[in-house]
């Protein structure tokens, strides 16, 4: 099902900082991505475009990481993982640069094109490299810390480039993450070893994939939470200043406690979710629609809103190490391909909560929005109760 180059390359002394430069790098690309959550209303002033039209800013990285994870992965499949890391982190560098010097709605978006194509790629070639980077036995934990970049840039670098875009500006937030992404870059080139490809992903291996049971049930999983989450996440800023009533800074303190409760809620799925994946998932589930539903009841003052998103937090930051392990252990046999699959799952139904959140808060509201999405999130807890016993 895959071909294997044999090379006598062995782990390096600076395996560890290569690691950490990997992780970094998962960093920059998903606070590029979902930075716009946070400052939503701002850019969508700044070029006069409704809060759902904004949202586009979120849904293009995604359909784009979605097609490029699997093109990228099988295109450059024979080249060094090297020189791919530090050329979609070059192309990253470019992208946030775009952004913050763009003067129409249209050169913003190009920039989001950009950075999706660069999730695609970077994280399904860099996820799996942990083994080539450490010994044996700390392989487990290196994949941890890699896996760690995800909920950390979603539940850390909002939170954070909100800070920076209320207190400078939201172009200095994404001057930031250029500045940031040409640091990991210069990482890249002085800590990763040559990485000549070993095994290769073809499209075989994707379909044998898809065919599987477990893979289906990961899918179905992945699907509806993420399309919970972000179809009602990236409305949460427009939520907290026009339904409870924040002002800007309160926003970002209630996006702080949100992300604080997160990086918790990873750790703790972190040592769930081996002996209990099924039931972990599930709570994270059940736990998104009890704030997502109570959030317009009692999320109409501070106090209540910043409880929910503490609880809200707290779940998504299980979510894609949950999602993840799901998918690793339905495909032992071909990690690089579980990945590409999680990633491309992952993107393209972030991009369809976005766009279709937007849809729902330009034509009801952003409470309507909030409701629709935690109905996605019991429905995905009610099937993988029903389906993930057998799986």
């Amino acid at each position: 099902m895959s071909t294997t180059v044999q090379t006598r390359t062995r782990p390096p002394r600076t395996g560890r900082l290569a690691v950490v430069s990997i992780t970094l790098g998962i960093f920059a690309i998903v606070t590029s991505e979902i930075l716009p959550i946070g400052l939503l209303t701002t850019i969508g002033g700044e070029f006069h475009v409704s809060d759902g039209t904004a949202g586009l800013t979120m849904t293009l990285p995604g359909l784009v990481a979605a097609v490029a994870a699997p093109v990228v992965t099988l295109a450059t499949a024979r080249l060094d993982r090297r020189v791919m890391l530090c050329v979609l982190m070059g192309v990253l560098a470019v992208a946030d640069v775009l952004a913050a010097v763009a003067t129409a709605y249209e050169v913003m978006l190009v920039s989001r094109v950009l950075v999706g194509l660069t999730i695609g790629g970077f994280w399904s070639i860099g996820a799996g490299l942990a083994a080539r980077l450490v010994p044996p036995a700390s392989v487990g934990t290196a994949t941890a810390v890699i896996f760690s970049a995800v909920p950390l840039g979603s539940v850390l670098g909002v939170p954070a480039g909100t800070l920076i875009g209320h207190v400078a500006g939201w172009r200095t937030a994404f001057v930031v993450l250029a500045v940031l992404s040409a640091a990991v870059l210069a990482a890249l080139l002085a800590v990763v070893p040559p990485l000549p490809a070993r095994q290769v992903t073809s499209a075989r291996v994707l379909r044998d994939l898809l065919r599987g049971r477990g893979t289906r049930v990961a899918l179905l999983a992945t699907v509806l939470i993420v399309l919970a989450h972000f179809g009602t996440y990236t409305y949460v800023t427009p939520f907290l200043r026009h339904v409870t009533g924040l002002d800007p800074a309160a926003v970002s303190a209630a996006l702080l406690a949100y992300g604080v409760a997160g990086i918790a809620g990873n750790f703790l799925a972190g040592r769930t979710v081996a002996a209990a994946p099924r039931g972990t998932f599930a709570a994270a589930g059940c736990l998104i629609a009890a704030a997502t539903l109570l959030l317009p009841v009692i999320g109409t003052g501070a106090g209540g809103a910043v409880a929910l998103l503490v609880v809200w937090g707290l779940a998504y930051g299980a979510v894609p190490v949950c999602s993840q392990a799901w998918f690793a252990r339905a495909a032992p046999h071909a990690p690089e391909a579980a990945t590409v699959v999680f990633t491309s799952s992952f993107q393209a139904t972030f991009a369809l909560g976005a766009l279709l959140g937007g849809v729902v808060v330009d034509t009801v509201s952003v409470s309507a929005a909030m409701v629709c999405g935690g109905v996605a999130a019991l429905l995905m807890a009610a099937s993988l109760g029903r389906l993930g016993r057998a799986a």
